[in-house]
């Protein structure tokens, strides 16, 4: 993020972008988009976050072209964070972490999102995966969406919004991990009421996403995240993506979004 700078951008092939990029809905397009993705960006970019379920709805070939993203994306030098929001029980949430957390796995990534909605103790099995490979996962804690904030707002028996009681179970298991601890949460860029929760004593990272066609900018970030911002990875999708296929055109727009957010966020600019 030093480096590169704090920008995430989604791989999201949804059909709608395949056919502004002049591609057919199918394997053969949305390989050639996530690669040319891969291609533009993933040797500059700090993040990369292909979502799940646009490969999956093309079967097998479209996991196999999910692995094939996910492997060039990080031998890239990308961080590549799975947008898979898994959340299950027992064996099964075991079977998930065993999929994207184990490094003998095709679809072994830096992170991945998750579901704390059956308990966040259900999510022991990925956070277990996390800390022995070194990998992260995000919660979702107050998600960009309207609909989230019926149930992450809710109130428990205690008083405390159930988004929050998420968060501060996560910061319990993060500790006083250097630099952070491996469990981050999903923190809408979009949100306009106050979060119940000081971000800055999760001690992991805060996914951002809603920058771009969400309507967020990299100047709302201040304004949500605070004495947090530190820790904030801003992701923005369609607001670079819809300027492809062109590889130089994906670069530098790219690149002015990763300005912005180094202003934004105060990180320095590099000196080469």
């Amino acid at each position: 993020m030093d480096t590169r700078g704090p920008l995430c951008v989604g791989i999201d092939p949804h059909a709608a972008l395949l056919g502004a990029w002049s591609l057919p809905d199918s394997v053969a397009g949305l390989e050639r988009f996530a690669l040319t993705v891969v291609e533009a960006l993933a040797d500059r970019i700090a993040v990369l976050k292909p979502q799940s379920s646009f490969f999956e709805r093309f079967g097998s070939a479209g996991i196999a072209v999910l692995e094939r993203t996910i492997a060039e994306a990080r031998a890239a030098g990308a961080l590549v964070i799975l947008d898979a929001k898994r959340g299950d029980i027992g064996s099964t949430v075991e079977a998930y972490a065993d999929a994207y957390l184990d490094p003998s796995s095709p679809l072994f990534a830096d992170a991945v999102t998750v579901s704390p909605y059956l308990g966040f103790g259900a999510l022991e099995p990925f956070l277990g995966a996390a800390e022995r490979n070194g990998c992260g996962v995000f919660v979702l804690a107050f998600t960009s969406n309207p609909e989230g904030a019926s149930v992450q707002r809710a109130v428990t028996p205690d008083g405390t919004a159930v988004g929050a009681a998420i968060l501060a179970q996560a910061a319990e298991r993060n500790g006083t991990a250097v630099p952070m601890g491996p469990v981050g949460a999903v923190i809408g860029a979009t949100l306009t009421d106050p979060i119940p929760f000081d971000l800055a004593s999760l001690n992991g990272a805060l996914l951002a996403p809603g920058l771009g066609a969400q309507g967020a900018t990299p100047q709302d970030l201040r304004a949500v995240f605070g004495d947090a911002l530190a820790n904030v990875v801003p992701s923005m999708s369609r607001e670079v993506l819809r300027h492809g296929p062109d590889v130089p055109v994906l670069r530098r727009v790219a690149r002015q979004a990763v300005k912005d957010c180094r202003i934004a966020l105060g990180y320095a600019f590099p000196d080469h």
